[in-house]
């Protein structure tokens, strides 16, 4: 099955994806800037946005009244961004909108998020990636070069294809909903019209579930 990754950044890193990927099973639409807050918006508004009438297209299986997953063009759906707090609050407008308009995508285990590393440990032609703080935390920093990666543009195409991109070494996390109405809540907290308590949970790292290596 192809994969299709949505990379949701600048140029830079739009174009090392390209280089990165597997141009036989995997396809990448740059989409620039974060999509629409669908939380209280209707199908017109969804279909009329720019951003999210490209990504429609591109997964060619309709919406709404015209959905069928007979004609999903790509059964792994990978959004990549970065590993920080924007990337976080792109996650949950990613999420939202799934869980919304295409529910089924998630249903059928087709949505993921790409994990980033947030380190490149380095010793002569040693080299270690660690994706959180806390894992450094763990590590024996001596005599070992840190680089923070403040973005994925930050990385040349080896390095995204081996930490993020390539099967088999890629971390991903899928999107699940276990509970429809605990996640209903959860939606409504983060893309609702109080701020305050949508920063403390991005701030909060939210995570949807647990990453794997596929």
């Amino acid at each position: 099955m192809h994969n299709a990754s949505v990379c949701d950044q600048l140029d830079s890193a739009a174009g090392t994806a390209k280089d990165a990927r597997d141009r036989v099973t995997q396809a990448i639409l740059p989409v620039f800037g974060k999509i629409l807050n669908v939380e209280k918006k209707d199908m017109k508004d969804v279909i009329n946005n720019s951003k999210l009438k490209e990504i429609i297209r591109s997964l060619r299986c309709g919406i709404g009244e015209t959905f069928d997953l007979s004609k999903l063009r790509y059964h792994k759906i990978i959004i990549m961004s970065d590993a920080d707090v924007d990337g976080y609050h792109i996650q949950v407008l990613y999420a939202t909108f799934f869980y919304r308009y295409l529910p089924e995508l998630i249903e059928k285990g087709y949505v993921y998020f790409a994990m980033p590393p947030l380190f490149l440990m380095s010793r002569g032609k040693e080299k270690k990636y660690i994706y959180t703080e806390a894992d450094l935390a763990k590590e024996d920093t001596t005599g070992w070069a840190i680089q923070r990666f403040k973005g994925l543009g930050e990385m040349d195409a080896d390095q995204l294809a081996e930490t993020t991109m390539e099967k088999g070494k890629r971390h991903l996390m899928r999107l699940t909903v276990g509970d429809a109405e605990s996640a209903s809540a959860i939606f409504d907290l983060c893309m609702g019209e109080e701020v305050e308590p949508r920063r403390n949970l991005i701030f909060e790292k939210v995570i949807f579930g647990d990453s794997e290596v596929a």
